[in-house]
């Protein structure tokens, strides 16, 4: 047996139970703390508060929690014993999905829970999450490391209020939003490409200094720069007028759907085209790519600016879409939890998109809960979504490949 199977074998079997021990921690939850005192207990889930003909889903609390912890304790024990393969990533996923059903009865124990808002609501939440997690796929898959999504998202998000409240409107203030993270971008490229400078270091300068130093000395005292108008929701005909799905996915906001547009074109690009071709060459193997004639410095700028194109629309986000208004460092570090949801997502567009719902869920259902008598303080609810980015990128991503010469500076021959 070669060396790299007995690693791989390893690896494997790490995984195995680092997975089997989180499912089984789920099913002790499930069967430790949400079922004692559910007994008697009845969950109103409402599907469609639009639709007068979809009756409520009411569920026994008690039943439903036990039933649901039997089976995830089940697929905890299978997978610490013999393990899913290839599948473990799903049985994970079903555990957890599982585990998210059993909590939402137990907390909607003898109230109601509409599920079309809370899904709306996530995909609301995701959405800055993921244009962020879009903007650092494609630097990071041409090569340079970008931390600096917060600070662009915080210069979009300032940029587009005061722009879109001198002009009263919110298309030109989306414009600005995006002009600033296009600045954010080209400095970053500047000195990470062209200066060579530390990636990790130059993303970290811009972050929330500038902002909240404009904050104090522009927008002080002045409503009249920093009152935009915000977006309002779009409905696509006919396909807003289907049951559950109409609602949820084709009633939203422009920059919403711009981001679903992103994502889908964004991984046709990066993997179906020869631009998505090159711009992964000179992330993995730049010398070679320059020797085939590919510009790498060039095409590392240009997807290092187009990044910042798609940071610049999550940052006006916040002040377009979210609030109306901006305040000091009001992304509340989104930006660093699109990092996240990048690594999460592997480095691809849909995945990273995938990652971005699942820390929106948590912010949504963060908000929703602080709705239900739970018994849980609001400000240890408003921790959700940071303890779910920890506990996912800490303990359950594993081991990453990220692009071969990422971070690493190009020197020419």
């Amino acid at each position: 047996m070669s060396a790299v199977t007995v690693r791989s074998e390893t690896a494997l079997r790490r995984r195995n139970q680092r997975f089997g021990l989180f499912s089984l921690l789920l099913g002790a939850v499930m069967l430790g703390v949400f079922a004692p005192g559910s007994g008697g207990a009845t969950a109103r889930f409402i599907v469609d508060a639009t639709r007068d003909g979809i009756p409520p889903v009411q569920m026994s609390v008690l039943p439903t929690v036990v039933v649901l912890g039997v089976v995830v304790l089940g697929i905890a024990v299978y997978q610490l014993v013999k393990g899913f393969g290839e599948r473990a990533v799903l049985a994970l996923g079903a555990a957890t999905l599982l585990f998210v059903l059993a909590f939402l009865t137990w907390a909607a124990a003898d109230q109601s829970l509409s599920m079309i808002g809370l899904l709306r609501s996530t995909l609301f939440a995701a959405t800055p999450i993921a244009f962020g997690a879009l903007a650092g796929v494609l630097c990071e898959r041409a090569g340079v490391i970008n931390i600096a999504i917060e600070g662009q998202f915080l210069a979009a998000a300032f940029t587009g209020a005061v722009v879109g409240s001198v002009t009263s409107s919110s298309w030109i203030g989306l414009l600005g939003g995006i002009a600033a993270g296009v600045l954010v971008a080209a400095m970053l490229a500047g000195l990470s490409i062209t200066f060579k400078a530390d990636q990790i270091v130059t993303g970290v300068v811009f972050a929330t200094g500038l902002t909240s130093f404009l904050t104090s000395q522009v927008l002080a005292g002045s409503s009249g720069l920093n009152s935009p108008p915000r977006f309002g929701s779009w409905s696509i005909p006919v396909l807003s007028g289907i049951p559950v799905l109409g609602p949820l996915l084709f009633v939203a906001t422009p920059l919403t759907f711009a981001m679903l547009i992103a994502v889908g074109w964004l991984q046709y690009a990066l993997f179906r085209t020869r631009w998505g071709l090159r711009v992964r060459s000179v992330g993995e193997k730049p010398r070679a790519a320059d020797t085939v004639g590919i510009p790498v410095i060039p095409t590392r700028w240009k997807a290092v600016l187009l990044g910042g194109v798609v940071a610049g629309m999550g940052g006006a986000w916040f002040t377009l879409d979210s609030v109306g208004s901006f305040s000091r460092e009001m992304t509340g570090g989104r930006g660093f939890i699109a990092l996240a949801a990048m690594l999460v997502g592997r480095y691809s567009p849909v995945g990273a998109f995938g990652a971005a719902l699942l820390f929106g869920f948590a912010t949504a259902l963060a908000s929703a809960l602080q709705l239900l008598d739970t018994g849980v303080p609001s400000s240890l609810l408003l921790t959700i979504p940071y303890l779910v980015t920890i506990f996912v990128v800490a303990g359950l991503i594993g081991r990453l490949r990220a692009p071969a010469a990422d971070g690493q500076p190009y020197e020419k021959e």
